[in-house]
């Protein structure tokens, strides 16, 4: 007789795949070449899955449709983990190899169904400044380089929709600028074959927002007709750039509209890394097609000249970019290399966006599995604290454990030690056991715990093991992370060179913790002011002193409360290599005050973001790329060098 799982009577049992492990451990895309890959119909039909409710995209990736939600709705949720980590360095802390080793003890070593939910990697930083992240070592989704790549086409799908609206602007602006009244009317509202003309849906939203009752367009006065054709955009507030998923620093500042036939209507604009545009904010936070197709009428693109709001729908291009984006909404199902199921779904970028995976991944995961393992982006302070505030407060889900991931080498660090330089050897501080200098780095750590329990969750702490590191130095943090930061645990981690095997004391962990009550609670309400909420952030998350406003950031603060976006949560965008907002203030900085220089509003995702600092929403390249090691094999077509 075939076993089945409880959950979901009469589907199968999940079968774990046998790794094979070498030694040394070799390179992450040799582990995942040699993998023993699953038939992605099996990893759904072990989740329980319909076949009715995947889309194939070859044998080892599958779309999986919404409806499932539907059908599942009365079954109840697992228990929901978040793996974030402290203040990231150079070294790299192994976030996302954590989550996918978490999951792999779960799921193929103590016969939890399971489900792992991260974000898709950005082309930019992949061929740029970091590789891929598809975890690494022997705790990593496969394929990897489909996980590394293209995927589904999803940030492609982004890229498309924002770069449709950057045109709709400003192609508006220009045949505004060249019509009359009439002309424009005619133009936007041409009569069919009978001679009757019709409001598309967009004009309809924009009639009612300018307070106009009339259901045939021939019934508009002229100067209803001037109203609604001419959205009268300032050029200046214009915050709606374009996006590429290259990182080209050359981009970050263009002038547009050079060509003779553009008649001189040139404008200084430039461009944005795709994964920081809003339309991969709001696929991350959307709940439904519907929600997603409501989120993008919302998107504020500038100012009218009159003081008003200017939406994605008042431009009439909310519905395309929906259309756009109709399959890039439904999560990307792979697995790992040991054959547990994961969803792959948005992007990175939590300094701008949340740094989360979608809400629908998670949620669909929440009704398949009783783990779900996902992640938030960089430290608590940047990814978790958007996790918590922005993610939650929108999907109603509560954590049931936040996972906090620290090494040796980084902590060390954060206590002052010496500066890594890429491509050199580690400095004999890093590869020897230095209690004094590790204990100068433990404050960040502690900080990290403070952050998590601010938010009512138990912090479980994942020490990430490196060959080098000593017993006396990971009993030195576990020490310190449970008896003064107050974490329920503190585990030493292999999962890197193990597989799930690994992290088989975390798991053993999380599982313990998940079952303790948590007393879940924002860290703000909405109903404060804007600076009061970026405020609380700044002291309670960041430990700073206090915020100066640069006048830019002033002006858009009194324009944004103006407009009604002052209760909308907030979204630091800061550096994620400093609790502060500057990258080289280690460990945790004391009587910094937070510059914010600027304020942005996401209103289609659902959030203010403040910049802080000099932080860009375009990285460059460096003299070394990681393109460098990027090559093919002609005759095989086998791909080399990715990580």
């Amino acid at each position: 007789m075939t076993p089945t799982n409880e959950k979901f009577p009469g589907q199968k049992i999940f079968t774990p795949t046998p790794l094979k492990k070498r030694s040394p451990v070799p390179a992450d895309i040799e582990i995942a070449q040699e993998a023993t890959l699953k038939p992605i119909t099996q990893v759904a039909e072990e989740l329980g899955l319909l076949p009715s409710e995947i889309e194939l995209y070859g044998d080892t990736k599958a779309k999986v449709r919404l409806e499932v939600l539907q059908r599942l709705q009365y079954v109840p949720d697992g228990k929901y983990i978040d793996v974030t980590a402290i203040t990231p360095t150079p070294l790299g802390e192994g976030k996302t190899t954590t989550t996918v080793g978490l999951s792999q003890a779960l799921g193929a070593h103590l016969g939890k169904r399971v489900m792992t939910c991260i974000r898709q990697p950005s082309q930019g930083p992949t061929f740029g400044i970091k590789g891929g992240a598809a975890g690494g070592g022997y705790s990593q989704v496969v394929p990897m380089e489909e996980f590394n790549l293209h995927l589904t086409g999803d940030i492609h799908a982004i890229t498309a929709a924002n770069n449709l609206m950057a045109a709709a602007i400003d192609a508006r602006m220009f045949h505004e600028s060249e019509a009359t009244d009439e002309q424009l009317f005619n133009r936007l509202l041409p009569a069919d074959k009978s001679g009757k003309r019709h409001f598309t849906r967009g004009m309809v939203a924009r009639l009612e927002k300018l307070g106009i009752s009339v259901a045939d367009p021939d019934e508009l006065t002229p100067e209803q007709r001037r109203k609604l054709c001419r959205l009268d955009i300032n050029p200046d507030s214009i915050t709606w750039r374009r996006v590429i998923d290259t990182s080209d620093r050359f981009l970050r500042g263009i002038t547009i509209g050079e060509g003779p036939e553009e008649k001189g209507f040139t404008r200084h604009t430039g461009f944005d890394i795709s994964v920081a545009s809003e339309i991969m904010a709001i696929l991350a936070l959307t709940t439904s097609l519907r929600d997603m197709r409501e989120r993008f009428g919302r998107i504020v693109i500038g100012i009218s000249k009159d003081g008003s709001a200017v939406t994605a729908e008042d431009l009439g291009v909310a519905g395309a970019m929906t259309v756009l984006m109709r399959d890039a909404i439904k999560p990307t199902l792979m697995q790992t290399v040991e054959g547990t199921p994961v969803f792959v779904h948005a992007g990175p970028f939590a300094n701008i966006a949340h740094g989360n995976s979608s809400i629908l991944a998670d949620k669909i995961a929440l009704k398949l599995a009783d783990y779900i393992v996902t992640e938030s982006g960089f430290g608590a302070d940047m990814g978790m604290e958007k996790f918590m505030n922005i993610k939650c407060r929108y999907s109603g889900l509560v954590p049931s454990v936040v996972v906090l991931v620290a090494t040796v080498r980084a902590l060390k660090m954060h206590g002052g030690g010496p500066k890594v330089v890429a491509g050199k050897p580690l400095d004999a501080a890093y590869t020897s056991e230095n209690l004094e200098l590790l204990e100068k780095g433990i404050p960040n750590l502690l900080h990290h715990i403070k952050i998590a329990r601010k938010f009512g969750i138990p912090v479980v702490v994942a020490i990430n093991r490196f060959l080098t590191d000593t017993p006396a130095e990971l009993e030195l943090i576990r020490k310190a992370a449970v008896e003064t930061g107050g974490a329920e645990d503190a585990v030493v981690c292999e999962h890197w060179e193990k597989g799930g095997e690994g992290a088989l004391d975390l798991a053993q962990a999380v599982i313990k913790a998940a079952e303790k009550p948590s007393t879940f609670e924002f860290l703000y309400p909405l109903n404060l002011s804007i600076k009061e909420k970026i405020e609380i952030i700044a002291r309670e998350i960041y430990g700073a002193e206090g915020v100066d406003y640069l006048p830019e950031a002033e002006e858009r603060i009194a324009e944004y409360t103006r407009l009604g976006f002052d209760q909308l949560p907030i979204c630091m965008a800061k550096t994620h290599l400093s609790l502060s907002h500057d990258a080289s203030l280690k460990g945790v900085p004391k009587g910094v005050r937070i510059p914010i220089r600027d304020v942005r509003a996401s209103v289609g995702a659902g959030f203010l973001y403040p910049l802080l600092g000099t932080m860009s929403t375009m990285p460059g390249l460096p003299t070394r790329p990681m393109f460098m090691d990027i090559d093919i094999e002609p005759e095989t077509g086998r791909i080399i060098g990715l990580s």
